[in-house]
């Protein structure tokens, strides 16, 4: 991790991790391909249910980058017991934070449904999905624990293949309980819940083999000192996550106001720019390893390398993608539902946010920089801008002026603001890691 040069061992952990986020985004993927075979309404019920999903997501990221920044800064630092303790605290902190989740949504799930932005039409397909979907929360969250564990510890193998295996199960079963048993919306949630338990179980298989350090429930400490640095390490992560499902709530009810079709179409475009984010995230989460043991060990000239390096490579990645979603994007928004007014929504949301979708690379880059050295401030505000600081204002200002195309360009304008505050916020820690490298020279 200190030695080996860096574009080759971010890469060598990142093919992995993003394979993994590939994996994990083809989840609310494929529900919104085969449940686009039933109606539209039925597809808008998915896109409803994804605030409830980046809200789990929340936790277990919130608890799972804490943990796992933790853990690579004390492993470069050689300090293996506090990387044991840290370990276990986070994954049934996790799991607690799931099971609450799943109470407090099946206890209130029709208000949820209807907050979240269902239409009398939309609620009962989104009763059906969400219903059984967060009776996996604490599998879920446990298992998004795990995977980052083991991807801070420089395991990103094991961490793939957890979660790739759930996906493909996902991705089979899905269809067969949905047209083959004729389960509708009900067997779409199921093939989720089913393949969500059969990652966490076989997650926590893979946590005992190889280097991976041992979850030991003797080493769970919830004392206020790893606490504090969960809070430190994965409060971006849950700003961001946490501020995703706010933000998609409010896309949700502004799409609203022009029809089903609107909502599912947004839905959809959310789906696709996910799946291509997932490439970044990935790359980025390869980063942060290389990151937290090169910082901790006070390689700071390293650290700067593997940051440049990814901001190029992701640039590099996000520009094709966004080329080709730009000139084919009928054809993209088709293949999940074929009505005129769906795709005719969605390919001009998809073309917005596209254009400005490069820029994304810096803004991530940097968020998980800042994250991974403990740099929480200015992480918890960069984590917070995109869909928060300017998405909630601008989804409240541009439909008003704009109906319509307001809500179709809504995130561009949010991305292209949050790069804007990006740039002084990191060039000003990239200044003092220069100044510590001429020091130590």
């Amino acid at each position: 991790m200190t030695t080996e040069a860096v574009p080759k061992l971010i890469l060598k952990l990142a093919v992995p991790t993003i394979i993994s986020m590939l994996i994990t985004a083809l989840y609310s993927i494929a529900d919104t391909f085969f449940v686009g075979r039933i109606n539209t309404q039925a597809t808008a019920a998915v896109g409803v249910s994804f605030s409830i999903m980046s809200i789990i997501q929340a936790v277990g990221f919130f608890f799972g980058h804490g943990s796992g920044n933790f853990i690579s800064r004390k492993l470069g630092e050689r300090d293996i017991d506090s990387a044991e303790h840290m370990a276990i605290t986070g994954f049934i902190l996790a799991m607690c934070g799931g099971v609450l989740i799943t109470i407090l949504g099946e206890l209130f799930l029709d208000d949820l449904c209807i907050m979240l932005g269902s239409t009398p039409t939309i609620l009962p397909h989104a009763r059906k999905y969400l219903g059984i979907v967060l009776l996996g929360a604490p599998f879920m969250t446990s298992s998004l624990v795990l995977n980052n564990q083991m991807r801070f510890q420089g395991n990103a193998v094991y961490a793939m293949v957890g979660i790739v295996s759930g996906v493909i199960l996902n991705i089979i079963l899905t269809p067969i309980l949905m047209f083959v048993f004729d389960m509708g919306v009900s067997g779409a949630a199921i093939g989720t819940l089913v393949s969500q338990m059969f990652s966490f179980f076989l997650l926590l298989f893979m946590d005992s083999r190889g280097s991976n350090i041992r979850l030991r429930i003797s080493k769970f400490t919830p004392n206020w000192k790893y606490l504090k640095e969960i809070i430190h390490g994965g409060s971006p992560s849950l700003s961001r996550q946490g501020l995703a499902s706010i933000a998609t709530l409010m896309l949700n009810v502004a799409a609203g106001e022009y029809g089903d079709a609107a909502i599912a179409a947004m839905s959809i475009v959310n789906r696709v720019c996910f799946f291509v984010f997932s490439i970044l995230l990935g790359l980025g989460q390869g980063f942060q390893p290389v990151c937290g043991f090169n910082y901790g060990a006070k390689l700071y000239g390293r650290v700067l390398e593997g940051f440049w390096f990814c901001v190029k490579t992701g640039f590099f990645i996000l520009g094709t993608f966004s080329i080709l979603g730009i000139i084919f994007a009928p054809e993209v928004i088709s293949a999940f539902r074929h009505d005129a007014d769906v795709i005719a929504i969605g390919a001009v949301a998809l073309r917005f946010q596209l254009v400005i979708f490069p820029l994304n690379v810096f803004v991530t880059m940097s968020n998980m920089m800042l994250q991974t050295i403990r740099k929480s401030g200015k992480a918890i505000i960069l984590a917070s801008a995109r869909q928060g600081l300017f998405f909630i204002p601008m989804i409240l200002i541009l439909p008003y002026f704009f109906g319509l195309t307001g809500v179709e360009a809504c995130q561009s304008v949010s991305d292209a603001l949050t790069f804007i505050l990006a740039v002084p916020l990191t060039i000003s820690v990239i200044r003092e890691m220069k100044q510590q490298i001429s020091q130590q020279q």
